[in-house]
C-alpha cells in the first residue's frame, strides 16, 4: 500500500508510527544522497565523476545523477570516457540504484539499451546490493567491469562468445566501437626538462 492502513475495513490515514518512519526516511534519504554527491565531488574514485542531474530549467533532480567513467588504459576501451545515468529509488539505500550507460558500449555485460549486468545492482538473494554500498563504489565497480568483462553472466550472448573464442577480436571490436561512440579525454602533455638551460 501507499503508507495508509486499514481502519474498520477501510483505508485510513497512516498510523503515527508509520508516519514517523516516513518522515524520518525522507530526510535520511536526502542526507545520504547529499553525502554521496559530496563524495563524488571531493574525493571520487580515480576515473569517476558524478554530479546532480538537472531538469530543463536547470533545477537539480533529487535522486538522479549524471556520471562519467574513464576506462583504464589497459582495458579494451583504452581510456575511453563513457556517460552513465544513475537513478536512486525512493527506498535508497535499502534498494540499489538503477544505472545505465548513455554511451553505447560493446561489452558482454552491457546491452544496447545501456542496462548493466552486475550483481551490485540487484537485491539478494541473486544480487549483492547492501545499504552500506554507495554510488561512488557502484561506479568504481562498473569501471572495473569495463576492464574485466564477465562472459559467464552475459546480457549479450554473441559478444560473450566472441570474448571467450577470440579475446583479441573482442578487444579490437570494443575499441572500434568506443572510438565511434565514446570520448577520449586529452592526456596531459609531458613537461620538457629544464636541465639543459
Amino acid at each position: 500500500m501507499d503508507g495508509r492502513h486499514l481502519q474498520n475495513g477501510r483505508v485510513g490515514e497512516p498510523s503515527s508510527a508509520v508516519a514517523a518512519v516516513v518522515r524520518t526516511a525522507v530526510p535520511a534519504r536526502v542526507s545520504r544522497i547529499k553525502r554521496e554527491l559530496e563524495m563524488l565531488r571531493s574525493s571520487p574514485p580515480a576515473g569517476v565523476a558524478g554530479w546532480p542531474a538537472r531538469d530543463r530549467h536547470g533545477d537539480e533532480l533529487l535522486g538522479e545523477i549524471e556520471a562519467r567513467i574513464v576506462s583504464s588504459e589497459d582495458s579494451a576501451y583504452r581510456g575511453a570516457e563513457f556517460s552513465l545515468y544513475v537513478t536512486l529509488p525512493q527506498r535508497y539505500p535499502f534498494e540499489p540504484p538503477s544505472v545505465r550507460f548513455e554511451t553505447p558500449v560493446y561489452h558482454p555485460n552491457i546491452d544496447a539499451d545501456g542496462r548493466i549486468c552486475l550483481d551490485l545492482l540487484n537485491m539478494p538473494p541473486k544480487g549483492a546490493w547492501k545499504p552500506s554500498l554507495n554510488v561512488p563504489t557502484v561506479l568504481a565497480s562498473i569501471q572495473l567491469l569495463l576492464a574485466e568483462p564477465n562472459p559467464d553472466d552475459p546480457l549479450v550472448q554473441d559478444i560473450a562468445a566472441q570474448l571467450v573464442a577470440d579475446p583479441a577480436a573482442f578487444r579490437d571490436a570494443a575499441f572500434r566501437h568506443a572510438r565511434a561512440h565514446a570520448t577520449f579525454p586529452e592526456k596531459p602533455k609531458k613537461q620538457k626538462s629544464d636541465a639543459g638551460t
